[in-house]
């Protein structure tokens, strides 16, 4: 299935995995790369040597390209940026602030660069900016969100700007890759269903979580002061969320969760720490290698298409 996306990446399949931070590291990018996607390594808020590390071991296992998210907010930003040009990495993709200060570097060095935007505004500022593509991502979506859905955002970016368009949230199989394609998105990035991958290194309890998860179990925090986090319930945001509505200040509450998202990838407490998932989680109901999962979802959408 060939798009401008696909071109531009070198992929076999319009398909990227979310960079989310503490899961998508060398195993789940390099599984998703081999198997035809584009596997993504999380940058989150992990030291440029780590990322370096993910790097070469994704280098050992595939030839095929890989990217890496840099989450510009992390204090370790520009060194990763650095390393992503060191190391020869070929893909960027941008979330949680301005991209514009690295774009120089990175297109010097024949890097790709997709920023993740939640706003009209914000894609045809990055494709000013020199920016390859844009993801653009839905409030369906795990972690941190905007405000408009998919469903809305994805067309008006698409008429907005020239460069081509990635849809993300709330897409879990072929009926929302065809979707996304039919609003005018030339692939599409997924998170949430691969959390659920046999590569995925997540705590067995958390892909449990999603692999129970109806579709009312989403919640999401942080709106009152302008961060807003989808995850899915449980005691940590049932007390996050009493709090924020009693008026507590951002600070109190960003205490609550601090290094909750690791305490559940990592020690698989899914009570108290912070299972990031999208409103998807409900139709994500089995465990697959990436490759099964890709083709799988391939195939659903090449049918829907009338491409077979």
């Amino acid at each position: 299935m060939k798009t401008r996306v696909t071109e531009l990446l070198g992929i076999e399949y319009p398909i990227i995995q979310g960079g989310m931070a503490w899961v998508a590291e060398n195993h789940l990018a390099s599984a998703v790369s081999e198997a035809g996607g584009l596997g993504l390594i999380g940058g989150a808020n992990a030291p440029a040597e780590v990322i370096r590390d993910y790097i070469r071991k994704v280098k050992e296992v595939t030839d095929k390209p890989f990217g890496v998210n840099v989450m510009l907010m992390s204090p370790y930003a520009a060194d990763v940026a650095k390393v992503v040009v060191e190391e020869g990495v070929k893909v960027v993709t941008t979330g949680a602030g301005d991209p514009s200060k690295y774009m120089e570097m990175w297109k010097n060095a024949g890097v790709k660069v997709i920023p993740v935007v939640a706003s009209v505004a914000l894609a045809k500022r990055m494709e000013r900016y020199g920016a390859d593509a844009v993801v653009a991502e839905g409030c369906e979506s795990g972690g941190h969100i905007g405000e408009a859905t998919t469903m809305t955002l994805v067309p008006q970016v698409v008429d907005a700007v020239s460069i081509p368009v990635i849809a993300a949230g709330g897409i879990a199989d072929g009926r929302g890759i065809a979707a996304a394609f039919m609003l005018g998105a030339e692939a599409v990035q997924m998170g949430t269903r691969f959390l659920v991958a046999k590569e995925c290194i997540v705590h067995q309890n958390y892909k449990d979580r999603v692999l129970k998860a109806k579709d009312i179990d989403s919640t999401v925090t942080g709106r009152t002061h302008g961060h807003p986090v989808r995850c899915l319930r449980n005691q940590m945001t049932r007390e996050y969320l009493k709090l924020e509505n009693e008026g507590k200040s951002f600070e109190e509450l960003e205490y609550l969760t601090l290094g909750t998202l690791r305490k559940a990838v990592q020690e698989g407490d899914v009570q108290n720490g912070t299972v990031m998932a999208g409103q998807i989680a409900g139709m994500v109901g089995k465990e697959q290698t990436c490759k099964e999962m890709i083709e799988e979802m391939m195939a659903q959408t090449e049918k829907l298409l009338g491409h077979k």
